[in-house]
């Protein structure tokens, strides 16, 4: 069993070891004898072991093999371990079961089933592929990203005219029949 003193001079020298790499993380680097290394309320108290200026030399050594003590920050630890039954009532909690869901309905454009008031993703995921075609061209005809212009953009596809409130507006025209769903 190791003795209080032994313990206390281990947790000083793991203690001067962080501080000392954190203040090599900071950029600092200050003289051992020049700052503390813990504000202790009465060092001289402690006992002190024969050869500790031997053991701090050893600690700073870089050919040192690493010690327990080295790179561990202590974090809690739980007191008494859960039981199963425990367990298993916490993770199947009456909150974390999912719930039967009433409010599902057919989309009106597609048939796939979704949620009242929410969009179909199937529908939306054919409003994506075609807003990216619609920005892909849009990139073709700018010639980069920094060439956009500020005005506002209308698409236009097969069989459309622009309006006469459409004549300031940069024209994107689609080689296609418009979507039904694309308005």
């Amino acid at each position: 069993m190791m003795n209080i003193s032994a313990l206390v001079h281990s947790l000083r020298c793991s203690l001067l070891h962080i501080e000392s790499r954190l203040l090599q993380a900071a950029g600092r680097t200050l003289d051992r004898q020049l700052a503390p290394a813990l504000a202790v309320n009465g060092p001289g108290l402690l006992p002190q072991l024969d050869g500790e200026e031997e053991l701090e030399e050893q600690h700073h050594d870089p050919e040192r093999s690493p010690d327990l003590l080295d790179g561990i920050l202590w974090m809690a630890a739980p007191k008494k371990r859960r039981t199963i039954e425990i367990n298993r009532t916490r993770r199947r909690a009456e909150s974390k079961i999912l719930q039967v869901k009433n409010n599902i309905e057919p989309c009106p454009e597609c048939g796939h089933l979704k949620q009242k008031h929410i969009m179909c993703g199937f529908c939306y995921a054919k409003v994506c592929k075609e807003t990216a075609l619609i920005r892909q061209q849009m990139k073709a005809m700018e010639g980069g990203p920094l060439a956009a212009p500020s005005v506002e953009t209308v698409v236009l596809y097969e069989g459309e005219a622009p309006s006469e409130l459409d004549k300031d507006k940069r024209i994107v025209e689609r080689a296609r029949k418009r979507p039904a769903w694309f308005s």
